[in-house]
């Protein structure tokens, strides 16, 4: 029997993976990973398929860091009421922040599309909207005498 092929990442399922890379806790391996996915949407993916994506792999490293961090944190059950009370307002400002953060993500991707499709009406090339910017001259400038 052939393997198929794992049907192609979309945005919805990209959202899904770097989801599940924003809740991990605890060890993280590309192999995890891939196990924690293929359970969450029953299609199993090869770490160089994910890796290929920016957002999943950039979401990786940032879990991978996030997961360095914690490890000589202290278990919640061990805090006093205060500090508990703390890293709850904490959670909410973070959750806030959170919301507003992906309220304005999504309104500069509504602008991106509509630059893109500007940009596609001028006859804009992607390689003409991504060069680079002429490279600023830092040398005193002389003002022109005003008449």
């Amino acid at each position: 029997m052939s393997k198929t092929r794992a049907k192609n990442l979309d945005p919805e399922l990209l959202e899904v993976i770097v989801g599940i890379l924003d809740g991990w806790f605890g060890k993280l391996t590309w192999d995890l990973l891939i196990k924690a996915i293929e359970e969450r949407t029953k299609v199993l993916y090869t770490r160089q398929g994910l890796d290929r994506h920016s957002r999943i792999k950039n979401a990786y490293s940032l879990a991978k860091a996030r997961m360095n961090k914690t490890l000589g944190i202290v278990p919640i059950r061990d805090l006093s009421p205060t500090e508990s009370n703390a890293l709850l307002d904490r959670y909410e400002r973070l959750e806030a922040e959170n919301a507003r953060l992906k309220f304005e993500n999504d309104q500069f991707f509504e602008q991106f599309v509509r630059w893109a499709y500007n940009a596609h009406l001028r006859g804009l090339s992607e390689n003409y909207l991504n060069s680079p910017l002429p490279s600023v001259d830092r040398e005193r400038t002389i003002e022109k005498k005003k008449k």
